[in-house]
């Protein structure tokens, strides 16, 4: 009785996730703010299972963004980890290497920073920061560069050879979208800090960074470690479809959960202290 209540419990919820689906807008069709919100509840929910699921059975997940300056990367970063643990989510976001780490074999500085068992390791760019940037932009040499598209093959082999389940995803965005987003970054006080000189650097350099992102899918586009591409001229919708495409691919099922209530207490034993607080003003 209570396996076929649990079975039917199931079928009435898949086919409200069927229904929720349809009834999402088509693409193209701009997302209103309030279907977007109520799908990033869900998946976030979900989100959360995923995470339960890789601390019980101590998995070991790394997933790569990769993209153009503009791109959503960070967005998509923050809308994955607003609401889950940072100790099982980790955010990788390394800077411009030291004199001592340029010094080091390349891929040896995001090693320490690979997952270990029950993490979720988030990296915003990585090592594939030698295929583009740093190509396009000359802090590496033509010959370095070759050298790293050949050893990261093998590279990630190690890693899903160990047990890491490793997503690429690559977010790709128009020209003039690019435009938009960099230029709203110059007249929004909260993005400047998003707008570095790099960013202008490397802004007329399209097509180089064209050339780079088709010769590094060539060389790093493997069975074992393949890119995903996600289009992301509608930010809310790439999104969504990232976090729902990551929860494909790392298996997992809910835990069983028990029932949750809050124990009884008894407050008034302690008279608190008439202490003279220095209270945040209340200009709210």
């Amino acid at each position: 009785m209570g396996k076929k209540h649990s079975e039917r419990k199931k079928d009435k919820h898949h086919e409200a996730e069927e229904a929720g689906a349809a009834a999402a807008p088509k693409a193209g069709e701009k997302m209103s703010n309030k279907d977007y919100n109520h799908e990033l509840k869900r998946l976030h929910a979900k989100l959360v299972t995923l995470q339960q699921w890789v601390v019980a059975k101590g998995l070991k997940v790394c997933i790569v963004f990769e993209g153009r300056d503009g791109a959503g990367k960070g967005g998509t970063i923050k809308a994955i980890t607003e609401r889950v643990s940072p100790r099982v989510y980790r955010v990788i976001a390394l800077p411009a290497p030291s004199d001592r780490e340029k010094s080091q074999m390349y891929l040896q500085r995001y090693v320490p920073h690979l997952p270990a068992a029950g993490e979720i390791v988030i990296f915003d760019r990585s090592w594939y920061n030698r295929a583009g940037v740093e190509r396009v932009m000359g802090f590496c040499t033509e010959k370095e560069a070759q050298h790293f598209l050949s050893a990261a093959p093998p590279f990630e082999k190690m890693m899903v050879g160990t047990g890491i389940i490793l997503l690429k995803y690559w977010l790709e965005v128009s020209a003039e979208e690019q435009t938009r987003r960099l230029e709203a970054r110059i007249d929004d006080g909260r993005k400047t800090w998003k707008l570095s000189p790099m960013d202008l650097k490397s802004y007329d350099r399209w097509d180089d960074y064209t050339k780079a992102r088709d010769e590094m899918f060539a060389a790093t586009d493997t069975p074992w470690a393949p890119w995903y591409v996600a289009r992301s001229e509608d930010k809310q919708r790439v999104r969504l479809n990232i976090i729902r495409h990551l929860l494909k691919h790392v298996p997992h099922k809910a835990l069983p959960t028990a029932k949750i209530e809050l124990p009884k207490r008894k407050i008034g034993r302690y008279k608190a202290a008439d202490y003279p607080f220095k209270y945040v003003p209340e200009a709210f």
